[in-house]
């Protein structure tokens, strides 16, 4: 009896972060991601699936080769799609990421679709808007780098609507980051396309606000046995 006990196999869940550099970047100390993952400890394992610099345009194209139909076992139990920092930067300073705000919807709508029809159904999937943006800090950043600002919070706010107006009409979750990250006040670091915010009390309330949604989403979290 003890052998055959020692013989089964133990799936852990499986949750899928799919973003930008700021899902990237979230496992770094003090991150959202590592945040998230050490509340998940023992309940599933948290997956980075990051990519620097990525819009929605290039996320729908690899987002199939990242998940595919398969068994119940294989499939993420979770999913959170997080893009839109790089999506809303002003076409004329930045031509190469920007995605047209009605695009960027339809991108968003194209990718739900895509995982419910490899069975992750739409109350698994988490938006996460785009954060809000601090324009003094990135213009700093832009300037280092040899460039104009490129991004403003006001435009940002767009991409945000669209984001909640996608999960509307998905019947998804959605965490508004945008809105909550703005509440206590207004946000002094970044939390733009590079991933990494520099300002740690910025990081710290994107962790407090981030990290509560997906949380209570993925409670239904827990190890299955099998052979």
């Amino acid at each position: 009896m003890a052998l055959c006990e020692a013989a089964r196999s133990v799936f852990w869940p499986r949750v899928l972060l799919f973003g930008d550099s700021i899902t990237q970047f979230s496992f770094q100390q003090g991150g959202w991601g590592a945040s998230l993952a050490d509340k998940l400890v023992r309940k599933c394992d948290v997956l980075n699936r990051g990519f620097s610099g990525y819009n929605t345009r290039w996320a729908k194209i690899i987002l199939p080769r990242l998940i595919k139909k398969g068994t119940g076992l294989d499939s993420p139990i979770a999913v959170t799609i997080f893009f839109g920092a790089n999506d809303s930067a002003l076409k004329d300073e930045n031509p190469k990421q920007h995605v047209p705000l009605d695009e960027y919807a339809a991108n968003l709508k194209s990718m739900v679709r895509y995982l419910q029809s490899v069975d992750v159904p739409e109350h698994r999937i988490v938006l996460i808007t785009p954060p809000p943006l601090c324009e003094a800090a990135w213009e700093r950043e832009c300037l280092a780098q040899g460039c104009k600002l490129n991004r403003l919070n006001s435009v940002v706010g767009e991409y945000a609507g669209a984001c909640l107006q996608v999960a509307r009409e998905c019947g998804t979750d959605v965490l508004d980051l945008w809105s909550l990250m703005q509440k206590a006040g207004p946000v002094r670091g970044f939390l733009g396309p590079v991933g990494a915010s520099p300002f740690p009390r910025t990081s710290r309330r994107f962790c407090q606000t981030g990290c509560t949604c997906p949380r209570r989403e993925m409670s239904f979290c827990s190890p299955t046995s099998g052979r």
